[in-house]
């Protein structure tokens, strides 16, 4: 046996941990039909384009979280608990990289999803798997914290992830994290917001199709929720909604169609008228997969 410190590396982690005991949560999880996001993959590669599962989701999720402030929110507080409900949806996703020589997850947020197109999302999750977490600005807070004692680095943590105003850009209002480039198939983590989401691997499965059964690419998605900000009610409308999305998913209008159809409906009314810090983002080794997470 051999004892060591506990390394500088992972301290974040140990202080999120320490952070989300309060946390209440209640684990929900469904299968998705991913035969229409696959297509829209394979289309776009032959373009010359590559996305993310998890950019899917975290676009699925500003969607759906924008129509439910309920669970687009953060609570904080014991004996005088106070809730804050955001207008604005930041996706956390979560990063398999290597910081100090130790292999580490990290988290950064994707901001503003519902008014984000898939290709902002994908940018920016292609900056934050590229990047180097040794140089990035996104991780310079972290890397400070592990440079910190650890009385006084949890305890900047803890003031820092608890603010209501700062929680959209610091700490999300949604953790998405996938072990999908691995043999999972489903995973519950709690990730310090009122929804986590967790992505399987895609796997070819039996689904049932107008009375025929058929072989179809499906997902496993998880859904962990806070029960202190939301009930099981809420929390099923929102993944029954994410599965809607993704399992119905078409491709946005390109700005110029988008354009002109705006000022067709135009031409045909006139006439009548005149909003805290420090798994898988993506994997380095295929822009287009995801990558480990916890």
């Amino acid at each position: 046996m051999s004892v060591s410190r506990f390394p500088a590396e992972r301290r974040h982690t140990l202080y999120h941990c320490d952070e989300i005991r309060a946390t209440a949560p209640v684990f929900l999880d469904t299968e998705v039909d991913m035969s229409r996001i696959q297509e829209h993959r394979a289309e776009a590669r032959r373009d010359g384009r590559r996305y993310s599962v998890v950019s899917y989701v975290l676009k699925a999720s500003g969607s759906v979280l924008a129509e439910h402030p309920e669970a687009n929110a953060a609570i904080r507080g014991r004996l005088r608990p106070k809730v804050a409900r955001y207008a604005t949806v930041g996706g956390k996703v979560t990063l398999d990289k290597t910081l100090g020589g130790r292999r580490v997850v990290l988290s950064s947020v994707v901001p503003k999803l519902e008014q984000s197109s898939l290709d902002d999302v994908q940018q920016h999750v292609d900056r934050l798997r590229d990047g180097d977490p040794e140089t990035m600005p996104e991780f310079e807070a972290v890397r400070k914290l592990h440079r910190l004692p650890v009385p006084v680095g949890r305890t900047l943590f803890r003031l820092a992830t608890r603010s209501f105003a700062h929680r959209p850009e610091l700490r999300g209002t949604v953790a998405v994290t996938s072990l999908g480039h691995r043999a999972v198939d489903s995973f519950h983590s709690v990730g310090g917001t009122t929804v986590t989401l967790g992505l399987g691997r895609i796997v070819d499965r039996p689904v049932v199709r107008d009375g025929a059964v058929v072989v179809a690419p499906v997902m496993r998605l998880s859904l962990a929720f806070d029960h202190r900000v939301i009930d099981g009610a809420e929390a099923a409308d929102v993944l029954s909604e994410l599965k809607d999305f993704l399992e119905g998913y078409a491709p946005e209008a390109a700005p110029e169609t988008a354009a002109e159809e705006s000022s067709e409906e135009r031409a045909v009314e006139e006439p009548a008228a005149q909003e805290e810090v420090v798994h898988e983002a993506v994997d380095a080794r295929d822009p287009a997969s995801p990558a480990p997470s916890t």
